[in-house]
């Protein structure tokens, strides 16, 4: 952050946030904004500067861009509500949501122009970006050495006419100037893709210093190492607010059907014109899926992934909802014996 300290707006700070707090909570607190997070606190910038924060295990679950209320002794007294929020299934078998980032006005959605591009992962992307509530931007590196960048550009555009795709050389500056738009004064932007895919050179970039390490590409398949460690919001030299992420090479969808319907909107159009409700687009008489694939209005690859997503989320949904079920379910147990020895204690 810079050394003069920013206001609440420069910050990002929104009515939607001050609608939540009373005279009384901006008197007695101070409000901040997660700029960073370590596995033990997380650090806030307000208009009292850089606190670092630490808490307990029984504090509701906190990551960058969330604003809280806390005291003079530095302790959280309050996650304010989120506007968007940024979350995955853990990795692995872990049955639980993974909290990536929040408040977040514009995902950059990064793929470079190798081996790594993929429209299958942009629509995994797609459909996390859409479930959060946040506007994706497609960005398309390392152009400079690609020969069929256009092609594979309106490879990506024929997924949504109305979805924002740049090609860039992230070292580039006229490039870089193409997304700018998104990094006015107060806006955050957050990026997301692999690594390796010039996630970490856009940052310095944008930020006009280098602010995190780049690291080499494997030839053989284009891969890339970790080199960014933990999630940090940084404002950037016009005031925009940039959030870098650790790459995600393990990326499970959760509960996210509504994401996966507005990514393949077309799809889901033509499943409402299906003989059967229940219809799984397959052999079935009468499926308006089906047609429209045999007369080349939309591609196999495009059914394949929506069905490969949709089953993804289904499963991974259900063993969520499953999971909070139990937790409700314990919780009451727990307050239910808690009572029931209170009342005991009283009666001796």
């Amino acid at each position: 952050m810079n050394n003069q300290n920013p206001t609440l707006q420069q910050l990002g700070w929104k009515p939607f946030f001050q609608q939540q707090l009373s005279l009384e909570d901006l008197t007695d607190y101070r409000v901040g904004r997660v700029i960073e997070q370590h596995r033990d606190r997380v650090v806030v910038m307000s208009e009292q500067g850089q606190q670092s924060l630490t808490f307990t295990v029984n504090d509701d679950r906190v990551c960058v861009g969330d604003w809280l209320l806390f005291d003079e002794q530095f302790r959280v007294h309050q996650n304010l509500e989120r506007q968007s929020l940024f979350e995955r299934k853990a990795p692995g078998s872990k049955v639980e949501t993974q909290l990536i980032a929040s408040n977040i006005d514009t995902v950059m959605i990064v793929s470079s122009l190798n081996h790594d591009f993929s429209l299958s992962r942009i629509e995994r992307y797609l459909i996390l970006a859409r479930e959060a509530m946040v506007e994706p931007v497609i960005l398309l590196t390392k152009a400079d050495l690609c020969e069929d960048a256009d092609d594979k550009l309106a490879q990506v555009q024929q997924l949504d006419t109305l979805l924002e795709v740049h090609t860039l050389n992230a070292l580039d500056e006229q490039d870089i100037q193409s997304i700018e738009p998104h990094c006015r004064n107060g806006q955050t932007i957050a990026f997301i893709g692999s690594s390796g895919v010039g996630k970490s050179t856009l940052v310095n970039s944008l930020l006009g210093f280098e602010s995190m390490l780049t690291g080499g590409i494997r030839e053989e398949d284009s891969k890339g190492r970790h080199t960014t460690t933990h999630r940090a919001l940084k404002v950037m030299p016009n005031g925009g607010l940039l959030m870098d992420t650790p790459g995600m090479r393990e990326l499970q969808l959760g509960s996210s059907e509504q994401g996966v319907s507005e990514t393949f909107s077309e799809i889901t159009e033509l499943a409402q014109k299906c003989r059967f409700s229940d219809c799984s687009h397959g052999n079935e008489p009468g499926c308006a899926v089906q047609r429209a694939l045999k007369a080349s209005e939309i591609t196999e690859r495009r059914l394949n992934s929506y069905q490969k997503l949709l089953k993804e989320q289904a499963v991974n949904g259900a063993t969520l909802a499953e999971k909070r079920s139990k937790d409700k379910a314990l919780g009451k147990l727990i307050n239910s014996t808690q009572s029931a020895s209170k009342k005991f204690k009283k009666g001796y």
